[in-house]
């Protein structure tokens, strides 16, 4: 199974949203995980995953990761190639390095080039930028290229964006 996870903020709340599903190539989740927390870290300029991680943690005790086999996120695994953590790095080595993580960002991060991968989807002109942990770089790539839809971003993912703005 694979999940994808979306974290959305507002006043001194987050809202986290993880749809669960079997295939790259989906066009609806077979399970969706929602929770509501308070008293969120305010953002903290280079410290994003302070404020994210603990929203995705706490909705992943629902889950039972036994079955999952790979981990979506609106973002980046790691920041530089050096290989400096980004949110998903933080996810991976908080699950003891046991489920690969793929970020997918909208934005390019100019400090990166070798440990990551741009995609183009559908007719769009804009890049999406990969980065993993725990899978090949081009594997992760080639897994979001695959994904249902016809546009720069997937389906599901897209849902899962969505789903947290509701």
């Amino acid at each position: 199974m694979i999940l994808a996870f979306d974290t959305h903020y507002f006043d001194d709340k987050a809202k986290t949203v993880a749809i669960q599903f079997e295939h790259w190539t989906d066009e609806v989740p077979n399970m969706v995980y929602s929770e509501t927390l308070t008293n969120i870290q305010p953002y903290e300029s280079g410290l994003f995953y302070k404020r994210e991680l603990p929203c995705i943690l706490s909705l992943l005790q629902q889950i039972d990761l036994a079955i999952i086999d790979v981990i979506v996120i609106d973002g980046f695994v790691v920041l530089d190639d050096e290989g400096a953590l980004g949110l998903g790095g933080y996810l991976y080595e908080a699950l003891d390095q046991q489920i690969p993580i793929i970020g997918v960002a909208k934005n390019n991060f100019a400090k990166i080039d070798t440990l990551k991968i741009p995609v183009l989807r559908g007719d769009s002109k804009k890049l999406l930028y990969i980065t993993a942990k725990g899978i090949s770089l081009q594997q992760a790539a080639s897994r979001i290229q695959e994904m249902h839809g016809e546009y720069r971003f997937p389906t599901l993912l897209k849902e899962v964006d969505r789903l947290g703005r509701e």
